[in-house]
């Protein structure tokens, strides 16, 4: 997938508003939700949000091998996350936010980190699926960040092939879109059901044809996003 770096920037920073409110990022951003394994309740941490029960771990992994300014003290942590709930931690919360808030080696790692888990591997999805326009680069990568892939539940419940099975690109999109929507709408978990805004985002965008991202802004949850 060749987007421009404008696109790209388009692209992440549509994430970025989702999931922290700021087209930039917040890096010290935590949410405490209950949609851990099970709906336990976990930390959700950082620029586009990793969690607890995901790859959090990761994340601070990488933040202590590059040494920054908190490595020392989240170090022990690495081996509980994900096995003990930190949640109700206030010590290890303070830790994530003062890194995220203070330590430009946190938030280039982050950038890194996100880039690496999440955005590359949307990208790749793409090539192997025949999509090409930017459009849906951040509709597939908003997948990525918020459900870890394109749902195979979700594809099957709408007709369009995909393009490199001879499907119509932007057909499969709008029918995607609408797909996730609904089923976002009317999820029996309401944090779920609080989501929409991100399909209806991607719902204004096809409406007004935007599908190279040059229609700038770009509404995202409130947010004007100009690349």
């Amino acid at each position: 997938m060749n987007l421009t770096d404008q696109q790209k920037r388009i692209c992440e920073q549509v994430i970025n508003a989702f999931e922290s409110g700021s087209a930039a990022g917040v890096y010290g951003a935590i949410s405490i939700m209950d949609d851990g394994p099970h709906r336990v309740r976990q930390i959700s941490y950082g620029r586009s949000q990793t969690t607890e029960y995901g790859n959090l771990e990761e994340l601070l992994q990488m933040y202590v091998n590059n040494n920054g300014i908190y490595s020392a003290a989240i170090q022990p942590y690495l081996a509980r996350i994900g096995v003990t709930p930190l949640v109700d931690d206030t010590v290890f919360r303070k830790l994530l936010k003062d890194a995220g808030t203070k330590d430009p080696v946190m938030q280039q790692v982050q950038d890194q980190f996100f880039d690496m888990r999440y955005f590359q591997p949307a990208m790749k999805w793409m090539d192997d699926n025949g999509f090409t326009l930017p459009l849906s680069a951040v509709v597939i990568y908003d997948s990525f960040i918020q459900s870890g892939s394109i749902m195979m539940f979700l594809r099957k419940r709408f007709s369009e092939s995909s393009p490199v099975n001879g499907g119509d690109e932007q057909t499969w999109i709008t029918q995607y879109v609408n797909t996730r929507h609904d089923w976002l709408a009317s999820h029996s978990n309401t944090l779920l059901q609080n989501t929409v805004y991100r399909t209806e985002c991607f719902q204004n965008e096809i409406a007004r044809d935007n599908w190279d991202l040059s229609q700038l802004p770009v509404r995202a949850h409130d947010v004007e996003i100009y690349g």
